[in-house]
């Protein structure tokens, strides 16, 4: 969920003159939110091609028509400074952000894409750290707002020896889950190419309100809708209502993107890794359904073709935000050419952009969480073969 490994917090920040909104809770654009201090940019461990996304000032991040526009929650993440161990275990935590809908605007944007985050975090310092990073790669803010009543959600995790990931959340309840539908920028949505979504936001009211109806703004406005369930149990009342609530939206979605063990969890416990499994969870409208295998890449599968793309050998370093980072390198193609999204008989030209060439393999790196394999493009490799790109031509793992 990292959006990147450290970052500095500001102190003394001027306070508002705006009034409050309806319903007594005073709301805040990021836009409209006074900046006295400046932090420091967001650390990047090697190099990258970003563009950044003007608006009609030349003010970075603050596009009119962003392609991509992500909804849900932005918090901070605690995770201890050693791996390996549990949280009661670490002997102190650093900050990070985090929020896989926020992970994915950034990664989008610094893959050069244009993006927006709509959501809500605290009338606090946490808050006005987030938005300044957002804005720092490029991410357009005009759908984030500041609540005065609530904190910005906290969230501790850390991946323990054996692989598994623990999470602590705090959010009792935090700025994101009070999210309105009367503060959506509805317009933002309607003009997007591609609104990108979780189920968390799902979880509580009013921003379950709020979230089924910016992603029926973009249903109704024809925008492609993008689904990453990112389960979190431990935020869900119960096992049933988890999965009863990340399938209450699953049919609307054109493309869904989901883990192996998700894929398990929703199918009540069967083989994620049996093709007809996995297909019992492709619904009639469905444009390309995704299925991450950490390590061992991914497979895709549509109403007309499917396939896997093997895993890149990586050390992987830390793995959290990598299906977040897999999601951003999607969406930036999908916003560029909704043709990818056709049947496999396509022409060269298509073909040669799903097959990256070294330079796509170099940007590909500038995503939001430390690169392992599970953060690749279906197609993002050179042929094992020395086969043409023709995506049919060679089936090699």
């Amino acid at each position: 969920m990292a959006l990147h490994a450290a970052c500095a917090a500001g102190r003394g920040l001027p306070s508002s003159s705006s009034s409050p909104r309806a319903g007594g809770r005073r709301s805040l654009s990021a836009a409209e939110r006074p900046r006295s201090v400046a932090f420091a940019a967001p650390l990047r461990t090697r190099a990258v091609q970003t563009k950044a996304v003007l608006s009609s000032d030349g003010a970075p991040g603050m596009s009119d028509s962003p392609h991509v526009v992500c909804f849900g929650e932005l918090l901070i993440d605690f995770v201890p400074t050693v791996n390996g161990v549990s949280l009661a275990e670490a002997p102190a935590f650093k900050k990070a952000p985090g929020g896989a809908p926020a992970n994915v605007a950034v990664g989008i944007a610094r893959l050069g894409g244009s993006s927006a985050f709509i959501g809500k975090v605290g009338d606090d310092e946490f808050g006005y750290m987030l938005a300044d990073i957002l804005k720092q790669n490029n991410v357009n803010t005009q759908g984030l707002l500041f609540d005065a009543h609530a904190r910005t959600a906290l969230a501790f995790v850390t991946l323990r020896s054996h692989g598994e990931r623990e999470f602590m959340f705090y959010r009792n309840p935090s700025a994101d889950m009070l999210l309105e539908e009367k503060e959506l920028e509805l317009d933002l949505i309607r003009k997007a190419k591609i609104f990108h979504h979780g189920s968390i936001s799902l979880i509580t009211e009013p921003c379950k309100t709020a979230h089924i109806a910016a992603a029926k703004a973009a249903r109704d406005a024809g925008v492609l809708v993008s689904y990453d369930p990112n389960l979190r149990l431990p935020l869900w009342s119960s096992v049933e209502d988890a999965r009863d609530g990340i399938l209450s939206i699953w049919e609307t979605a054109d493309v869904i993107k989901i883990s192996e063990e998700e894929v398990s969890f929703l199918t009540n416990g069967e083989d994620p890794y049996d093709d007809a499994v996995v297909k019992k969870l492709i619904h009639p409208n469905l444009k390309l359904l995704l299925v991450t295998e950490g390590p061992d890449g991914c497979r895709y599968y549509s109403k007309d073709f499917s396939g896997r793309v093997g895993g890149l050998k990586v050390t992987a370093v830390d793995t959290t935000g990598a299906g977040d980072a897999f999601v951003a390198g999607i969406l930036s193609q999908l916003a560029t050419d909704f043709s990818l999204l056709q049947p496999i008989a396509r022409s060269p030209e298509v073909c040669k952009r799903l097959w990256s060439s070294d330079g796509d393999r170099e940007r590909r790196d500038s995503s939001t969480a430390r690169p392992t394999a599970s953060a690749r493009l279906p197609g993002q490799r050179r042929c094992l073969n020395d086969q043409p790109p023709t995506c049919c031509a060679c089936q090699c793992e």
